[in-house]
């Protein structure tokens, strides 16, 4: 007799079989899966850990490489705080100055962090992967000191790093004042897209050679053939604010300033007893004056002084128009090219004037001060650098500042540590 359920019976034995095979490999997917999300998401986590320790180690190496320290040893020590030792055998740490790799090949102010990571796996070695290989890379840069002409020769710098339109203003000229510049440009580091620069009436910007006229944020311009050149650069690089220079030295010591109303001299020093400079004097001596009040010059009054530098620690300036102010800053020494320093805490108005026979020689220094060119119809003008927080030019004259660097302030640039890559 014929089984009609032979053919049937075995034909499950067969899937039987096949159930078994995909079972197998359903438990190898799975494997792998499972090796794709726990391995994977740690070589994703290593892989962050390493990009730390390499920064952490590139910041560290560059830092104690300006201050003179053993860079090598700073970068390894950052590296191994970050999970890293250098063992040999789960990691590597290498460090090359000038890097060997991509764009900064051969500067010598780069230092370059590259970290291998060997992590074991745990499900990996299933399907092949006994180890995940993590590799990554940081640069620094370390910029020493620099010792020369303050915000790259700009004659006329507004440090303001944010500015308004309708007040606190970073630079404004107005009414029918014209400021022609020559030997340096004219740089405004506020960021205000709308107005970090602003022109109003016959107001005129005029540089009269190849200088730059450079604008961190946008400009607000009633007349654009007042401004030359124009239009001009806008969207700049801001410079960092507190500046990162070295602020001058400036102090008198114990010596007080005397005057001599007999003679109309004063002799350098602190001045403490109001307004300076007191009544009847019109000469200072050559030397340091640490001004602890008001620097005031009325219309009608004379000051001359060869030699001199201005330290207004606490008081404002006040010069008239109708003042004759003949000021010249040292020629040598550690001051030299220094004529007024405002220091940065003192954020009072700087008001600069006088008539047609007055000249200033030398750099006008005043980083937190409101500075306010009135006038100074005069064809000598400023042989200076002026550099305030925020500047406002007025009034009716012709302002000339010609900026030539052997007449001003040097200073150093303060090193750098930058980030690269």
């Amino acid at each position: 007799m014929i089984n009609p359920f032979k053919n049937f019976i075995g034909h499950k034995k067969s899937e039987r079989g096949q159930a078994i095979i995909i079972i197998v490999f359903s438990i190898i997917g799975l494997m792998a899966m499972s090796a794709l999300a726990i391995d994977g998401g740690n070589a994703y986590v290593d892989r962050r850990r390493a990009e730390t320790a390499a920064s952490a180690a590139a910041l560290s190496a560059s830092i104690t490489r300006i201050e003179g320290g053993n860079w090598r040893a700073a970068a390894l020590a950052a590296a191994k705080t970050n999970g890293y030792d250098n063992n040999g055998v789960s990691n590597t740490v290498e460090l090359n100055t000038p890097p060997l790799n991509g764009p900064y090949i051969g500067n010598s102010e780069y230092i370059e962090v590259i970290i291998t990571s060997h992590l074991s796996t745990y499900f990996g070695p299933v399907i092949g992967f006994p180890t995940i290989t993590n590799m990554v890379n940081a640069v620094s840069q370390s910029k020493p000191a620099e010792y020369g002409q303050m915000f790259d020769g700009y004659a006329l710098v507004s440090l303001a790093p944010r500015s308004k339109c309708d007040r606190q203003r970073s630079f404004w000229i107005h009414s029918e004042a014209t400021i022609n510049l020559e030997g340096g440009g004219l740089f405004i580091n506020s960021s205000n897209p709308d107005c970090a620069f602003i022109q109003f009436g016959s107001g005129s910007v005029r540089i009269r050679d190849d200088s730059p006229f450079t604008v961190v944020g946008g400009a607000q311009i009633q007349k654009p053939k007042l401004i030359t050149p124009f239009p001009m650069q806008t969207g700049a690089i801001p410079m960092p604010y507190p500046p990162a220079i070295q602020m001058p030295k400036v102090g008198c010591g114990a010596t007080m300033a005397l005057g001599d109303e007999l003679t109309g001299i004063m002799t350098p020093g602190n001045w403490d007893d109001g307004d300076f400079p007191p009544d009847g004097i019109h000469t200072l001596e050559n030397g340091i004056y640490c001004i602890n009040g008001d620097f005031i010059v009325d219309g009608g009054e004379r000051l001359i002084g060869d030699n001199v530098v201005l330290l207004i620690e606490h008081g404002s300036v006040h010069i008239s128009g109708n003042a004759e102010v003949q000021l010249s800053s040292p020629k040598t020494g550690d001051l030299k090219g220094l004529l007024m320093y405002v220091p940065i805490k003192n954020k009072s108005i700087i008001a600069l004037n006088g008539n047609k026979d007055s000249t200033y020689q030398g750099t006008i220094f005043a980083p937190g001060a409101d500075v306010r060119i009135n006038g100074l119809d005069s064809s000598f003008g400023y042989h200076s650098q002026i550099i305030g927080y925020y500047i406002e030019v007025d009034g009716t004259s012709n302002i000339h500042i010609r900026y030539k660097d052997d007449q001003n302030y040097d200073a150093y640039k303060m090193p750098e540590v930058i980030l690269s890559q």
